[in-house]
């Protein structure tokens, strides 16, 4: 696994650890405001629980680099799941995380798909899957 990648999900990982720790800590009501309105649990136990994954995703990425390839599956079905939450936030128009603007709310949604393609390519995940998909026909 080449320097800049082993970065990349050291930075990813990093990130989720922050990210996990201010769902429960400074930015719970920033979270509150992305929590599908249609979602049958109660919206704090849906902070508190998503953060608690990113957290150990997180982690996850930082100290089992043995499992980086399963990891890396792991963490961007993740950021697929979460993604209804920025959807409901655009479409409710809810100002969250300085995001004050339906343009700036939309362009936002963006970057969802950049965070599953960097954890697939951090992870070495995507190539792996490459390799064995090739290693099958030929």
């Amino acid at each position: 696994m080449s320097f800049l990648r082993t970065l990349a999900r050291w930075l990813l990982g990093a990130a989720l650890v922050f990210a996990g720790t201010a769902h429960l800590t400074f930015a719970r009501e920033e979270f509150v405001a992305q929590v599908p309105s249609w979602l049958p649990l109660p919206v704090d136990v849906t902070v508190v629980a998503s953060g608690i994954v990113e957290m150990v995703l997180g982690l996850a990425l930082l100290v089992l680099g043995r499992f980086r390839v399963p990891v890396g599956w792991i963490v961007a079905a993740f950021f697929v799941a979460v993604f209804p939450g920025n959807i409901e936030q655009f479409v409710r128009g809810t100002d969250a995380f300085g995001l004050d603007s339906d343009l700036a709310r939309f362009i936002r949604l963006l970057f969802q798909p950049l965070l599953v393609i960097w954890a697939l390519w951090s992870t070495g995940a995507w190539r792996a899957w490459r390799a064995r998909r090739s290693a099958r026909r030929g």
